[in-house]
């Protein structure tokens, strides 16, 4: 059976990424809480990072509230590659998620899984079915219609948009 954890790590070797998140050392973390507002109401969490990479990550939900919920980044030595992953840290989500996206600019995603469940408390990831969601150039996002509105973790690794020939 295909494992995610080694396809992550053999896309870490083809692309000289020292670290995907969260097992980097020099990540950069940001935490926060998820907090369900009635109607399923659109959040936005944007996060910064340098060289001009941003990494936005947009969701509607419904359900458990105070959930904690982390983004960290990693840039490679050259800063040409960047990872962005968005995770629950306790593995599995009770949040019923209405739609997602996350967005990368100044970067192309090279790769993008999202997770029904994240690894955590003895369990395993648990990646979405290719058909819940769509990545594109520099998005990833619910698919409408086939999304089952579970997600617990997404990791994006994209390239500088800026890259010479």
């Amino acid at each position: 059976m295909w494992k995610p954890v080694t396809r992550l790590k053999s896309i870490q070797t083809k692309l000289r990424i020292p670290c995907i998140p969260p097992t980097c050392a020099n990540s950069r973390d940001l935490e926060w809480n998820v907090d369900s507002l009635p109607g399923g109401t659109l959040l936005i969490v944007l996060y910064f990072i340098q060289d001009g990479y941003t990494c936005t990550f947009t969701y509607a939900s419904q359900g458990g509230t105070n959930e904690q919920w982390q983004m960290s980044l990693g840039v490679n030595e050259d800063s040409k590659l960047f990872s962005c992953s968005i995770w629950r840290p306790q593995g599995k989500s009770y949040l019923f998620f209405t739609q997602f996206k996350a967005e990368v600019t100044n970067a192309k995603i090279e790769y993008a899984e999202a997770f029904s469940q994240a690894a955590g408390g003895g369990r395993s990831d648990i990646p979405l079915k290719p058909e819940e969601y769509v990545i594109g150039e520099n998005t990833v996002a619910h698919k409408v219609g086939s999304f089952r509105s579970e997600l617990s973790k997404l990791v994006i690794v994209a390239h500088s948009a800026h890259d010479e020939l």
